[in-house]
């Protein structure tokens, strides 16, 4: 027979009460008796039932989170951070990916809502605003993660991406580098962020921004490191080619290290390059990836945070906005600053 509440308050000699407070995760509990209560849990190998749980408190007990695509690493990332703070509460995540569809993206939204997720995190690939109204009006909570819609009155939490551009460019500055490409993307806050906080550190130090060294990938045509392999060959094909590149994702910049080393460009010493999301693999390519650190562990940390106050919300508050700041990782594809 599985063990019940009953069993674990009558081995501890305290309240069913008391042990369904520590399931719960609530506070008026002593710290040596919640300790003594989760040890007997574990001894006796304890498995709340979920469905009863939901029962009781009116609640499913899962957040949704829609991503613009699973497969990038990022999210991937992301997606483990969410769900590992979210499991400390006794919530699961259900996971959805829009394959950087608009149309996919509210067909999959509409699936969570029907699922009764009590709150709902979206990375959207939208760019209207008014593409998630119906979905911002429902009573379940929402927030936006990673990508703003500007105009959307919902909650957010994400990197502060114009600091993140500003620094990554202020870093190729620092190593003497005069002509500064962009690989972006286009169409998402993020994008048009990296790019604007590009675009300042140039002009701080008075350098006119030269449209021929900034190119825009569709991410919905193909693999990331397809296109920024792509860009890079367009960027070196052109007679003054650049010193540098800023990437707006690690992806890109594989492969636009890729493209360089083939047309007999060495990395860093002929083209410095940084990318953006730190991904772990940053660390272990051929030419080991420079990169903005976005804080991942702790957007997911700030995300489900949120998430779970606005689930304990008896009303409705003002949208709340959390900002990560980035942080430059210096490693070989940028090196040392020139003599």
């Amino acid at each position: 027979m599985p063990t019940r509440l009953k069993d674990i308050a009558n081995a501890l000699d305290v309240s069913i009460v008391t042990v369904s407070k520590v399931l719960r995760g609530k506070t008026d509990v002593s710290a040596e008796t919640r300790d003594r209560i989760l040890r007997k849990m574990e001894e006796l190998n304890y498995k709340p039932n979920m469905i009863a749980r939901g029962l009781a408190s009116g609640r499913s007990l899962t957040v949704g989170l829609v991503v613009p695509d699973i497969a990038d690493p990022f999210f991937a990332e992301l997606a483990r951070s969410l769900g590992a703070h979210l499991r400390r509460s006794q919530y699961q995540l259900l996971l959805a990916s829009a394959d950087e569809s608009p149309a996919v993206e509210q067909h999959e939204i509409e699936n969570l809502l029907q699922r009764g997720v009590d709150a709902l995190l979206i990375a959207s690939c939208q760019t209207d605003p008014a593409s998630l109204n119906s979905a911002l009006a429902r009573s379940t909570p929402c927030v936006l993660l990673d990508r703003a819609l500007p105009g959307s009155n919902a909650n957010f939490v994400g990197t502060d991406d114009v600091l993140a551009g500003r620094l990554a460019t202020e870093h190729l500055l620092s190593l003497k580098r005069t002509r500064i490409a962009h690989i972006g993307s286009e169409g998402t806050s993020t994008a048009n962020d990296r790019l604007l906080g590009y675009r300042e550190a140039l002009a701080h130090r008075g350098i006119p921004a030269d449209p021929a060294l900034t190119l825009a990938c569709d991410l919905h045509s193909g693999r990331p490191d397809l296109l920024g392999y792509n860009a890079m060959r367009r960027l070196l094909e052109r007679p003054e080619h650049p010193d540098a590149v800023f990437c707006y994702s690690d992806l890109l910049a594989v492969g636009a290290i890729r493209a360089a080393r083939e047309f007999g460009r060495r990395v860093p010493e002929d083209i410095a390059i940084i990318g953006c999301g730190n991904l772990p693999i940053s660390a272990y390519l051929e030419v080991p990836l420079s990169s903005m650190d976005q804080g991942t562990a702790e957007l997911g940390e700030h995300a489900s945070s949120l998430a779970l106050q606005l689930i304990g919300s008896k009303t409705r508050s003002k949208p709340r906005s959390v900002l990560i700041s980035p942080r430059v990782v210096v490693r070989a594809s940028t090196g040392l600053p020139r003599a």
